[in-house]
């Protein structure tokens, strides 16, 4: 907590943002996570990585709009994004992730899912997948019940669900059932004990657990995860239990560990990278640090692997 609190606070300084935005030393780094500030420096991004063989899910960056105007905003937006994707050679291989909150949900869920819809109606023409994230826990149930409902009426949705909290069996269970696409983490956000596992040893075993659940009996899972301990040992239960390479997929975050994403690549899985982009990558960047102190360490153990 301590560290999340001086985090946000010396990244909110003024000249501590100057400095990240402009110092040639941090200019590597921010290129390295985030595609860029523009629609078009996530596509070209976004090109490259597809000529290479990958799958890619664009995330244009932003979230808790704090009026409707922000919201409607936020959904043209997207909308420009499907609308480029649908006009591209290689849309067969992009996605989207979009957050709720920035779609209007503080606003109310009816904005929300109103917003979402319209989305996935102009995805649904050019079979473009949208994935609505998963956000802070105060908004997890909202989330699910929301993709439940709309997903009744579009198929080319699904969303995420986070392995440190204790009613993600559940919620899993619910949207298997559901037949709806789940992205499965381990989980970034800085969380109570009350409503996640503290300890990363049980929020690796719930999570190794829940991705053998989804690859035996999801829809087109993604498995999402850096954790090449852990990507081996499902890469074993893959191969013990015959599972087809086209059945699921893995996802990884742009930037972080290249060698890892290529391996799995040259070894025929399917492999997303998900590409965040945008105007508000700064507060992401401060935000991930924040979030956990081991983002800070895990950013600096990815610089040394190319």
């Amino acid at each position: 907590m301590l560290f999340r609190t001086l985090i946000l606070q010396a990244s909110a300084l003024p000249f501590v943002k100057r400095f990240v935005r402009e110092s040639r030393l941090f200019r590597p780094i921010v290129r390295r996570f985030i595609a860029g500030e523009t629609l078009d420096d996530a596509m070209s991004a976004a090109t490259s990585l597809v000529d290479e063989g990958f799958r890619v899910s664009l995330d244009l960056l932003g979230e808790n709009v704090a009026t409707l105007e922000e919201a409607h905003a936020a959904t043209a937006a997207y909308q420009q994004v499907l609308d480029r994707i649908a006009g591209s050679p290689q849309r067969e291989m992009i996605n989207i992730s979009i957050k709720l909150t920035a779609l209007g949900l503080d606003q109310g869920d009816e904005v929300a899912e109103a917003n979402y819809r319209d989305l996935l109606q102009t995805a649904s023409k050019s079979g473009t997948f949208v994935r609505a994230d998963m956000e802070a826990s105060e908004y997890t149930a909202r989330t699910v019940e929301i993709v439940e409902r709309v997903h009744r009426s579009f198929a080319n949705t699904g969303t995420v669900l986070q392995s440190y909290l204790y009613r993600t069996d559940s919620d899993l269970e619910r949207l298997i059932a559901a037949g709806i696409r789940v992205r499965i983490v381990k989980g970034a956000y800085l969380e109570p004990p009350e409503v996640a596992f503290p300890e990363k040893t049980d929020v690796d075993a719930k999570y190794l657990e829940q991705a053998k659940k989804l690859l035996l009996r999801g829809h087109y899972p993604a498995i999402a995860s850096q954790d090449e301990l852990l990507i081996n040992r499902i890469l074993d239960f893959v191969e013990a239990r015959g599972i087809e390479k086209d059945r699921f997929e893995f996802q990884m975050l742009y930037g972080i560990r290249r060698d890892l994403q290529h391996r799995l690549l040259a070894a025929g899985y399917r492999v997303r990278i998900y590409i965040p982009y945008g105007e508000a990558w700064y507060p992401y960047f401060s935000r991930r640090l924040a979030e956990r102190p081991a983002n800070l360490l895990f950013i600096t153990r990815s610089l040394l692997h190319k």
